[in-house]
């Protein structure tokens, strides 16, 4: 069951480009791709892990998919399938597709006297994928062979994961430059109102994924999205989770009201910078991590 023409006219319409032929994988041009290219700044990985903003693919091949509705999402959840049905469109195609779609939505720059020419020329040749647009991915029948496929023409890849396929994280042949996992709740009670999975097992998927993260040779980072007022507590509990996954990096975020979650949360849920910090601080005294780099305008400190 693919997107609808309407639902894919919708997203369109706030910048995905659809890419193959079956309407679920999509790229879009991140905010910091832009400010990039008009020297305004770059994005906080640039900063943290020295990827290029400018050269940065944001794509997502499972556009429909994900087992969770979490309330701080800024995707419309109506149309959420917790698993794959129908057909779908190979690797190559959707990365060949990707960065032509990237380079569509990109070419009005080259009219714009405040443009990096330099960066522009380069961004038509990307060089990370951040795989995290929308859905989860690892539910894309053919995740293994699109981390392949990124690896063989020399890109970094970026994968962001809920957790909840834990066979396939297990048996991933091909490991991303970076594998996220999500940790959004520190307990089952909070993930449950937070994440709102729509499987019976969530809580006991992401637990073992967090104990299979250890095993990756890839980097691995946990990365939490602090909702004010829903999941700021327990910050031990937060530390015992990231203990046992034992990941390189740790990224405590601040949650964004952009989007379809502005109809789910308001602004009074989004933390303030100080308080994403002096929660991260907590969290890395019960996990024996440090703060060792920060993002204020994207309100989002690394713990390593």
């Amino acid at each position: 069951m693919s997107l609808t023409r309407t639902q894919v006219e919708k997203l369109e319409s706030s910048g995905y480009r659809f890419v193959g032929s079956h309407n679920h994988a999509a790229a879009k041009i991140c905010h910091w791709t832009k400010q990039s290219i008009l020297d305004r700044g770059v994005c906080y990985k640039e900063k943290f892990y020295g990827i290029e903003s400018h050269r940065c693919l944001q794509m997502a091949p499972a556009v429909p998919n994900c087992q969770q509705k979490c309330e701080f999402c800024w995707r419309d959840l109506s149309y959420t399938q917790t698993q794959w049905e129908g057909e779908y469109d190979d690797p190559k195609t959707i990365i060949d597709e990707a960065i032509e779609a990237q380079n569509n939505l990109l070419c009005g720059f080259f009219g714009n006297d405040k443009a990096n020419k330099e960066k522009l020329e380069e961004s038509k040749t990307p060089t990370n994928a951040a795989i995290s647009l929308a859905g989860e991915p690892m539910l894309y029948p053919e995740i293994d062979e699109l981390i392949a496929e990124f690896n063989r023409r020399n890109f970094t890849t970026f994968v962001v994961s809920n957790g909840q396929c834990v066979d396939k994280l297990k048996n991933l042949e091909n490991e991303p430059y970076q594998l996220y996992l999500s940790l959004d709740a520190p307990t089952k009670k909070i993930y449950n109102e937070v994440c709102q999975p729509q499987i019976s097992e969530g809580w006991d998927n992401l637990n073992q994924s967090l104990d299979t993260l250890a095993s990756f040779n890839s980097r691995t980072c946990i990365r939490t999205t602090c909702v004010k007022g829903r999941n700021m507590i327990n910050p031990e509990k937060y530390g015992e989770l990231i203990k046992k996954s034992n990941p390189d990096f740790v990224e405590i975020k601040a949650y964004m009201c952009v989007g379809s979650s502005r109809y789910r949360l308001t602004p009074d849920n989004m933390p303030t910078f100080d308080e994403v910090k002096s929660f991260a601080q907590k969290i890395g005294e019960n996990c024996g991590k440090k703060i060792v780099n920060e993002s204020e305008v994207s309100r989002v400190v690394l713990l390593q």
